[in-house]
């Protein structure tokens, strides 16, 4: 059962093990679930220096019927449960959407006269055609919300079996339900929006026939090595691993024998949607801390998902009884020729050289109701480091009144309201070390004067962040501002700080009201970056337990205390992500939508590290003189 690194996922047998440790301890009742299984990673300093012997899973636990909930950590190595920590839901917030509330919400609200009612003046004839999506409820301070376990749900008509049902939204009509007590406690019934007709079929088209084949080979195989959950590939070291919550998680990344960055995830992403009305008012889905996206990775498929000579790795998470569940072929690996990776033509020496660029792929996709989106991160050979999200699924649909201002028609009478998606990466750096500071650097041009006599001069400026409140920073394309990870122990041969710089794909931050409750709940993503020293038991952007949370958890209460981050062992979180009023190209399925960060050395190799590339084995592409 034992694990071969301390930092490798939690196994199936090891999701058994926790589980009878918690029933022995008599936290099991036939009413309790599991709304979160996952590891509890030990201590940087342990795993650095080998000593870490103790293995832990944590687990959130809830009674169904009591809507009691439970933080729980479980030692494996001593078969003893050594934390327990009892939540307020009223103030801790509720515990992530459990599978079976799918099917459970579906026949409470399908069984309530007054839905029923409604749907049928809106000219729904046959209710089982009817699909209810079961949404967090968010937090807005109604009476007698408060403590208690709910959902909001909007609805959709299904035709027939392959019709999608995204097509037909039932408009002006919410229903919410209590989960514990099982019915809906309140009905928004706003107003009778038709319920747009035309199919949103996408498979019966006919396929073009002028695509060519292309065929990714590689005769001698990848250049990667896959043992256990360690990659290596051209001079790169890494470990792999898989959590419910945060799906792919990358640890001690290094180059060269040399440490980057010591754990690289992305653990929450919020999507507020900008539809003010009262039935859709409440549409934010905080994706890793209220459903958990690790949860539903899909299984890849080679030729589909990725090309090539590919390795995958199955992941393992927990089912809400707290038993394994493997998602097979859920990880893949594999490398891409990303075109140049530096020419040169000199005139003066005659030569002329080129060297290709290839990276290595470390990929999942996870579905998350009608969105998908697929994890991308990459290394390259020059060492640099990308994260690409690609957005793809079905746009969260709406009936469309005239004059409609918070979204946009994308087929006859069916509109699409504009939202945000708004992803949260945590970098615990590690560059040459733990102890790293955070420079901002801006470029600017000189006014005329003295020193600048014909206006053409141009600087930057260089202004390290001290403090935690020093560091909740935003982009700025007009002054080109990146972040700087350096060392303050490690020097190039220049007598520089060695370092690795964030390079921002601008976007507008979270646009809700600063007064909202979203503002409070999604408090991180009102900025592009925060910079915090390390603490084990800070992992989430907007807080452990999201759903219906009141706010101000997570980043804000952990810089709160304003603690030193120049020298010391930080931790780097960077909010990005696109706004997005949704194009009638994005129907009925959208096209992938990209967005993502850059990581890339900066004064951390003593000079270009790709040099010993060989040329490429072609005849058509080699060194020669004139």
């Amino acid at each position: 059962m034992a694990s071969s690194h301390p930092l490798d996922p939690v196994s199936a047998d090891e999701y058994t093990a926790a589980r009878a440790v918690l029933d022995d301890a008599g936290l099991l009742r036939p009413s309790t679930r599991f709304a979160y299984v996952g590891l509890e990673e030990p201590p940087k300093r342990e795993v650095l220096d080998g000593t870490s012997s103790e293995r832990r899973i944590r687990a959130y636990l809830i009674d169904v019927t009591t809507g009691e909930v439970a933080d729980v950590v479980v030692s494996l190595s001593r078969g003893e449960v050594v934390r327990e920590s009892k939540l307020d839901p009223a103030r801790d917030g509720q515990l992530p959407i459990l599978d079976e509330d799918f099917a459970r919400v579906d026949e409470i609200v399908h069984a309530d006269p007054e839905w029923q009612q409604a749907v049928l003046r809106r000219g729904v004839t046959d209710l089982s055609t009817v699909r209810v999506c079961p949404l967090t409820a968010g937090w807005y301070g109604h009476a007698g919300e408060a403590g208690r376990r709910i959902v909001r749900v909007l609805a959709f008509v299904q035709e027939h079996d392959s019709d999608l049902a995204w097509a037909h939204p039932i408009d002006g009509l919410a229903a919410y339900v209590d989960l514990v007590k099982g019915r809906v406690y309140q009905l928004v019934d706003e107003a009778d929006l038709p319920i747009p007709a035309e199919s949103g079929d996408y498979s019966d088209v006919e396929p073009r026939t002028t695509l060519k084949p292309i065929e990714i080979t590689q005769p001698e195989g990848p250049s990667f090595t896959l043992d256990g959950h360690l990659l290596e590939w051209q001079n790169w070291s890494l470990r792999i691993g898989f959590d419910a919550r945060e799906g792919l998680t990358l640890h001690q990344i290094g180059v060269d024998g040399r440490p980057v960055i010591y754990r690289a995830s992305v653990p929450e992403m919020v999507v507020p949607y900008g539809d003010p009305g009262p039935a859709r008012y409440f549409q934010t889905y905080f994706d890793n801390g209220e459903y958990l996206i690790g949860k539903f990775a899909n299984s890849l498929e080679l030729g589909c998902d990725c090309l090539g000579e590919i390795a995958y790795l199955d992941a393992i998470v927990a089912d809400d009884n707290g038993r394994p569940k493997t998602i097979r072929n859920a990880v893949c690996i594999h490398e891409e020729d990303v075109g140049i990776l530096w020419k040169h033509t000199d005139i003066f020496n005659g030569s002329s050289q080129t060297r290709r660029q290839r990276r290595l792929v470390i990929s999942f996709f996870t579905t998350v109701g009608n969105y998908d989106y697929g994890y991308y991160w990459y290394l390259y050979l020059d060492g640099t480091i990308e994260l690409e999200i690609k957005l793809t699924g079905v746009i969260w649909t709406s009936s469309y009144p005239q004059d409609y201002p918070y979204g946009a028609e994308v087929a006859p009478g069916l509109g699409a309201p504009a939202h945000q998606h708004l992803f949260g990466v945590r970098l615990d750096m590690m560059v040459d070390g733990t102890s790293n500071a955070v420079d901002e650097i801006d470029v600017q041009g000189r006014p005329i004067g003295p020193d600048n006599p014909y206006g053409n001069a141009i600087t930057r400026t260089i202004t390290r962040l001290s403090h935690e409140t020093d560091a909740t920073r935003l982009a700025s394309t007009e002054r080109g501002r990146v972040w700087s990870i350096v060392s303050t122990q490690q020097n190039n041969r220049l007598g520089r700080p060695t370092a690795y710089t964030l390079h921002p794909q601008p976007a507008p931050p979270l646009l809700a009201a600063e007064s909202s409750t979203l503002h409070r709940r999604a408090a991180f993503a009102t900025k592009h970056l925060w910079v915090t020293q390390y603490d084990p038991d800070e992992r989430y952007p907007a807080g452990d337990y999201v759903n219906q949370h009141p706010g101000g958890a997570g980043l804000p209460s952990y810089v709160a205390a304003d603690r030193a981050i120049d020298g010391e062992d930080i931790v780097v979180w960077h909010t990005f992500g696109p706004t997005h009023f949704p194009r009638t190209e994005d129907w009925p399925v959208m096209p992938v939508e990209r967005c993502g960060f850059t990581l890339r050395p900066s004064g951390f190799f003593d000079r270009n590290p790709t040099l010993d590339v060989p040329a490429p084995e072609s005849g058509h592409c080699h060194d020669h003189v004139r």
